[in-house]
């Protein structure tokens, strides 16, 4: 059985972060976190990885991270592009930028064969969570539509500097039956946790809730539904120069249409992020930690 591949989000320009995030250092020896991530991906026996990018940071991504890597995994990349879209539709004149994360992974659609798993760039996983992936990706007898999803604490997602986007599940025993996309999480005052759904309503939410953090498992089955998703959102949406297409909200609707299950993993690994400048010295500092007590070599390799 082929190893599975891992597909890495990375076309994001950090509008809020104010940079190419991706590309910033974090580690003591100057490693950012998608560094981590590989290292820790490479380390669990993944055997390709697809970064999803946009073409004008092609050159400054390949001399940064995939040169980097190249010999010691199988390196593609994929581009996000605004008219990468299904036959039949058109890009309205007012859209500024792609269509969101479900449309980044379908830009990976002519690089992967094989069982796989979705990550974010700019989000530390932790070990953990590759391992158990990998695990259920490897799967000699898997079920086609059986996919996976590594979910973490809403309380340990928050950013103290802004507002955050998460996708909140509910799950009976380890099966997902509903993941809904919230914007704008931030604790307030009062020590409570609110966001705004997908119908502009703002709702108190559950801080040990269990969130995506856009950590997925999925089979080859998926790309035929995906597309299928995809095609339905461009057809439905009131407002497509705006509107994006996220992967929790086309896993959701396909679990409401018995189309597929998804099994929520309990990842005993830390999740933590750059989401705004003032982020990065926490994250600094975490990783100064995690190198001192001998989780991470320094310098990576």
């Amino acid at each position: 059985m082929q190893k599975p591949t891992l597909i890495v989000l990375a076309a994001g320009m950090g509008s809020r972060y104010g940079g190419l995030k991706q590309i910033d250092p974090m580690g003591p020896s100057g490693e950012t976190i998608l560094d981590y991530s590989l290292y820790d991906a490479i380390r669990s026996d993944f055997g390709k990885v697809v970064f999803v990018i946009r073409e004008e940071f092609e050159q400054a991504f390949r001399e940064s991270i995939g040169a980097r890597i190249c010999d010691r995994i199988e390196v593609d990349y994929a581009f996000q592009r605004l008219d990468d879209i299904p036959e039949g539709f058109t890009v309205p004149a007012n859209r500024a930028k792609p269509w969101g994360t479900a449309h980044a992974v379908y830009a990976a659609r002519h690089a992967v064969n094989e069982p796989c798993a979705v990550i974010n760039a700019d989000d530390f996983y932790g070990r953990d969570a590759y391992a158990q992936a990998v695990k259920f990706l490897s799967n000699p007898d898997p079920e086609p539509s059986r996919y996976c999803i590594v979910g973490y604490y809403l309380k340990n997602t928050l950013s103290n500097h802004g507002g955050v986007n998460r996708g909140i599940t509910t799950h009976e025993s380890n099966l997902l039956s509903h993941v809904e996309e919230f914007i704008d999480i931030k604790r307030q005052e009062d020590g409570s946790v609110r966001g705004t759904a997908g119908d502009g309503m703002e709702r108190a939410l559950d801080e040990n809730a269990i969130v995506s953090m856009n950590f997925w498992g999925f089979t080859p089955h998926f790309w035929t539904l995906l597309e299928t998703e995809f095609c339905s959102f461009l057809e439905n949406r009131d407002d497509l120069s705006t509107d994006e297409c996220y992967i929790p909200t086309i896993v959701d609707d396909l679990i409401k249409g018995n189309q597929v299950s998804c099994e929520v993993i309990s990842s005993s690994a830390s999740w933590f992020g750059v989401t705004y400048p003032g982020d990065k010295p926490i994250v600094v500092e975490t990783v100064k930690q995690l190198v001192g007590a001998g989780k991470y070599p320094s310098p990576l390799v």
